[in-house]
């Protein structure tokens, strides 16, 4: 993995650690607030190694043989992989759908409107799930 790929990892979270750090420090001390945001920061990093470096089906099966004890108590598995791998694989969607819709927002020169983002936003997820719904209902995979 290289450096570009790591920071890209990070990168969205740096404001955050940023607003982290000052918050702790204003209600712990300066020792303190390092350390819990240097976990943070240790724990997302070695998180996001684990996703650039191993497969998502790789992942999924890890999940299913982790969770197989819990079988006893009603969990079913592979319903569970299936649900984690189908919220992995939309969030790429959720967010085309977003960069859609600020692009068409900012056409119209409604690009400071909340409403303008947040219906067409909840209406093109709405009808992503739907179609995902109608497609495992077509391969069987409902109750």
């Amino acid at each position: 993995v290289g450096w570009r790929a790591a920071w890209g990892q990070l990168r969205p979270l740096r404001w955050f650690v940023v607003v982290l750090l000052v918050v702790q420090v204003v209600i712990a001390d300066v020792p303190t607030a390092v350390a819990l945001t240097a976990r943070l920061v240790l724990a997302v990093a070695l998180a996001a190694l684990v996703t650039l470096t191993t497969r998502t089906t790789d992942l999924m099966a890890a999940l299913e043989r982790g969770l197989r004890p819990f079988r006893r108590f009603g969990v079913d598995p592979a319903r569970v992989s299936l649900l984690m791998s189908l919220t992995l694989r939309s969030v790429p969607v959720v967010a085309g759908i977003a960069g859609r819709i600020r692009e068409a927002r900012w056409a119209r020169g409604r690009e400071r409107s909340v409403r303008a983002f947040a219906v067409p936003l909840v209406v093109g997820v709405l009808r992503h799930a739907d179609a995902m719904g109608e497609a495992l209902q077509a391969r069987g995979l409902d109750d």
